[in-house]
């Protein structure tokens, strides 16, 4: 395997994928104004899945562009610049950001302060600012410390978790006595589990769905009022005030779930594309019983805020929770840890093929 590359797959088929040579690291250019970013570590989860399989819808592919019908699958980590042609970030800086499965990424710094910078590179204006906003850290002598691959896991999925409480309690949980959580083994669901228990207890039911092999765990969090089986969702009958938090993308499961709940179901939300290959139902886009489901585009949200209350107050108030999220999880998340191109591929295809255990989070270090 070459010591620098880019890990790349097929746009239409995430289960292709390949390592493309790069560029050493002497070897790339910087044109002035321009820093060079050699990556340490970044997490992989449903949440990368996600990235890939609405990589066109979303725009998730401009931001690292990519030869051909290939796509550069983008991820949430730590770096380090290597080399600068721009005065306001000298070489030994770190970061923490928006970063490509890759060894090294060239960025093009602008907007910076003493807490980070935008990359004001030309393919990515236009693009939310939340992913081309980089936090400048101070790296742990030994690099890829716990905490530094505890923040890279949950910080991407747990701003989604505390967007997602903060709309839901703006909009009083649309009147619903029951929050039905899917892919509850998430770790995006889970973050929303902790907030809605922490700080709505008895608002409204927190249900998780999961699969038969992860009800165990889903129960054993002690984060969901109730527990039930894809396989059985009798168990939601008869059906109350409900609103259908999406994170699977499951589109058969959410056939199911509009049509036990029909008119009850106050609101449908996807969040997530975990099952990328189920997005569809059986019946197609066939009109469901209940509302239209809506995308949750957490970007939109965060841009909301960020008016409301600053970029540095949203920060402070996503950092506040999530610190008691990590310590919550210490009792039933185990870290692995990749090295390299073979691990990286690896562990991507092994999120792809839904081969992973909820009780494991992914660190990669290329």
């Amino acid at each position: 395997m070459p010591d620098t590359y880019d890990f790349v797959v097929k746009r239409d088929d995430l289960r292709e994928s390949a390592i493309l040579p790069a560029p050493a690291e002497d070897e790339i250019e910087l044109e002035t104004g321009q820093a060079l970013l050699r990556i340490d570590n970044f997490s992989i989860s449903a949440n990368n899945v996600t990235y890939g399989a609405m990589g066109d819808a979303m725009s998730y592919w401009k931001f690292f562009p990519a030869p051909d019908d290939w796509g550069r699958v983008p991820a949430w980590g730590f770096a380090e610049v290597a080399r600068s042609e721009y005065a306001g970030l000298p070489a030994g800086t770190g970061v923490y950001g928006y970063l490509p499965m890759s060894t090294h990424l060239v960025i093009s710094p602008g907007e910076d302060s003493s807490a980070g910078f935008t990359d004001v590179s030309p393919h990515r204006a236009g693009l939310p600012v939340i992913y081309n906003r980089y936090t400048i850290v101070s790296r742990d002598p030994e690099s890829g410390s716990e905490r530094e691959t505890l923040n890279a896991l949950f910080s991407p999925l747990f701003a989604t978790s505390f967007l997602l409480e903060d709309w839901l309690a703006e909009e009083e949980f649309f009147g619903a006595r029951k929050l039905l959580l899917s892919s509850a083994s998430s770790k995006t669901a889970l973050g929303l589990a902790f907030l809605l228990k922490k700080n709505h207890g008895g608002d409204a039911a927190t249900v998780g769905l999961t699969s038969p092999g992860n009800r165990e765990f889903v129960t054993g969090t002690g984060l969901y009022d109730e527990v039930h089986d894809y396989a059985d969702l009798s168990g939601l009958e008869p059906p109350e005030a409900a609103v259908y938090l999406d994170f699977a993308g499951n589109g058969d499961l959410r056939a199911q779930v509009h049509g036990i709940f029909g008119d009850q179901l106050k609101a449908s939300v996807i969040i997530g594309a975990a099952d990328w290959e189920g997005m569809t139902p059986p019946q197609g886009n066939d009109p469901m019983p209940g509302p239209d489901p809506e995308l949750f585009f957490a970007p939109t949200r965060a841009e909301k805020r960020i008016g409301d209350w600053g970029g540095e107050e949203l920060r402070r108030r996503v950092a506040a929770e999530q610190d008691q999220f990590i310590e919550s999880t210490g009792d039933w998340l185990t870290i692995r840890t990749g090295i390299g191109a073979a691990d990286l591929k690896a562990a991507f295809r092994a999120h792809v093929d839904g081969d992973t255990t909820p009780d494991e989070g992914w660190s990669i270090r290329p």
